[in-house]
């Protein structure tokens, strides 16, 4: 028996472990680790830095992995908040910490007043003089704080919620802020930069410098969207799938003296969980007899009408429910709400018979709307 062909054994390479054993995750492979399959569409994270300092340059925030010339710094999902505090001058400071904190306010007009949550706080002490033998504080100080992906209110769990605006003109009406920020507190015998103004975001605290950030987490579909459906003039429409949920409606009825009812009957993905950026699809089917399905053509949707007016339309709607539950008024309904139309189905005649018309279509959401759907206290 030969051993010629078998490998030479090798050390156990040195694997890194979190405190509860399990691995420590890295974006990039380990020497010990070997890539075997990359999604084409992956993409790399943000190599700039935003900037935040003072007015004379005595303290300044950078945050890093935030796209060039960016607005506000962007995080997502359980997303690290990193950087570093710089201090030009650090005689006299005694202590530097940065927190993260975040609220949600809800105030309804001539309603039921005002509400404040708070969504998360996190701090780290990035330097003390009773900690350090050292006495001046260095002059860079990084950090990394990492945000939460729930808070609790009361007795209830919510995922945390995007940075999020809305309110409703008139009486009653409502004003709906969710807003983030970091915050860096440096406590000195002197004050590091003259003239020091409080931060006004939260009111409280001594926050030498802040800037809010946009928290925009993103999830996806756990499944893919299914095969568009096949036509079927024996089905007097498409062929059903499981794939697919089909609804259906009676209520329309033809115009006409004796009008006989037309069914209709709408099919839309059975998941209903769609990307922001994906085209929706659907299905749309009319039935009646022949007669009254007649009288009631000039009113379908005609994809290349040349009329802007449209009798038939499938819009995609976003409710906006707030309720600051006043507890002064029991048994009642007290939330308040808007609704917007956030985009508009496009027609592709499908097919048609003596009794039925068939089309296709999409839902193509607007570029402005950037966050799904989430629940908060008292906000949806």
């Amino acid at each position: 028996m030969s051993f010629a062909s078998l490998p030479s054994y090798a050390e156990t390479p040195f694997i890194p472990r979190m405190e509860n054993g399990t691995l420590a995750y890295t974006v990039e492979p380990q020497p010990y680790e070997q890539r075997i399959a990359q999604n084409g569409l992956l993409r790399t994270r943000p190599s700039g830095e935003f900037v935040k300092q003072t007015k004379n340059g005595a303290i300044s925030l950078r945050l890093v992995s935030q796209k060039h010339n960016a607005r506000l710094p962007t995080y997502g999902l359980a997303g690290e908040v990193e950087g570093t505090v710089i201090v030009s001058k650090p005689d006299g400071i005694k202590s530097v910490d940065v927190k993260i904190e975040g609220i949600l306010q809800l105030q309804e007009i001539a309603e039921g007043g005002t509400t404040t949550t708070q969504l998360c706080l996190d701090k780290s002490l990035l330097w003390s003089k009773e900690r350090n033998k050292s006495n001046i504080c260095p002059t860079s100080l990084p950090f990394k704080l990492t945000l939460p992906s729930t808070y609790v209110d009361g007795n209830r769990t919510y995922s945390l919620p995007p940075s999020y605006e809305e309110h409703l003109s008139g009486v009653p009406g409502f004003r709906a802020n969710i807003v983030y920020a970091v915050q860096v507190n440096i406590n000195s015998k002197t004050n590091v930069v003259p003239n020091l103004v409080k931060s006004a975001l939260f009111g409280t605290g001594n926050a030498n410098i802040s800037t809010p950030f946009i928290y925009c987490p993103r999830t996806r579909p756990a499944i893919p969207l299914p095969g568009l459906l096949c036509p079927s003039p024996s089905d007097r429409g498409f062929v059903e799938s499981p794939e697919w949920g089909m609804f259906e409606d009676r209520s329309m009825t033809s115009k006409v003296r004796g009008g006989q009812e037309i069914i209709s009957k709408l099919y839309l993905p059975a998941s209903r969980v769609f990307c922001l950026r994906q085209p929706i699809p659907f299905h749309l089917t009319f039935t009646s007899s022949a007669f009254f399905l007649a009288a009631f053509l000039p009113l379908l949707p005609t994809a290349g009408r040349l009329s802007t007016k449209q009798y038939t339309k499938i819009e995609l709607l976003r409710q906006c429910t707030v309720d600051v539950r006043n507890r002064v008024i029991t048994a009642a309904k007290t939330d308040i709400w808007r609704v917007d139309c956030i985009s508009r189905g496009s027609f592709r005649h499908a097919g048609d018979g003596p009794d039925w018309i068939s089309f296709n279509g999409e839902i193509v959401i607007k570029d402005g709307v950037n966050i799904g759907a989430f629940r908060a206290s008292g906000l949806s």
